[in-house]
């Protein structure tokens, strides 16, 4: 399989690219700094969200995987505008989208999100925001691209495979010990199981323990 990553020298971005390299896919790392990308065995381009072409950068590919945020720079419109540029460049095309969300638009109770309950971070809570604005895009989409937005645990932190995750859809699950959490190196895998199966297209699925 063609795999383009958009974000691939990121945290969680890099993680899924070793993932997909490991299984033997054909990596296309999308990157602004080509100096970064450290792994073997993948193709890196250099690109820039807000002046290159995506359908140019990613032709051929049959997944593009995109790991982008705007807590960096704190320009948090980049996440729905990028959903949709990605959704109309791509659109006929036959490349599907995965998208790496967040789980703050993840339900607690019907019609209730888990970035409007009290005790959410108010550090990550813009990012949130634009994550849910990000799956409202998708959502909306009329146009010819299947998606499919993958939204980690609540807590997604640095560490090996615990072992098997769960997976989702909307609402907010936790373990037995009601904790909400996934390691990066398991979302990784669940993000490859899904781009190698296809199971979930034009959805939102949740990912944790």
């Amino acid at each position: 399989m063609k795999l383009a990553v958009i974000g691939a020298t990121g945290w969680i971005g890099s993680h899924i690219t070793s993932e997909a390299i490991a299984r033997g896919h054909q990596v296309n790392a999308l990157v602004r700094d080509t100096s970064k990308v450290t792994q073997d065995n993948v193709t890196v381009t250099e690109f820039d969200l807000t002046k290159d072409d995506i359908a140019t950068a990613a032709a051929g590919s049959d997944v593009v995987i995109a790991a982008i945020g705007g807590r960096a720079l704190g320009n948090h419109e980049i996440v729905a505008n990028t959903a949709k540029q990605l959704l109309n460049a791509l659109a006929g095309t036959g490349t599907r989208i995965l998208w790496v969300g967040g789980a703050g638009s993840l339900e607690v109770a019907p019609g209730v999100t888990l970035v409007s309950s009290p005790d959410f971070p108010a550090e990550y809570k813009a990012e949130a925001i634009a994550q849910g604005e990000a799956l409202d895009v998708f959502r909306a989409s009329t146009v010819a691209t299947a998606w499919t937005f993958v939204s980690p645990a609540a807590v997604i932190y640095p560490g090996e495979s615990e072992g098997p995750y769960r997976v989702g859809g909307d609402s907010f699950f936790t373990d037995a010990n009601g904790e909400s959490k996934i390691s990066v190196t398991d979302y990784a895998k669940a993000m490859l199981d899904e781009a190698q199966s296809a199971a979930h297209l034009n959805q939102r699925i949740s990912i944790a323990y």
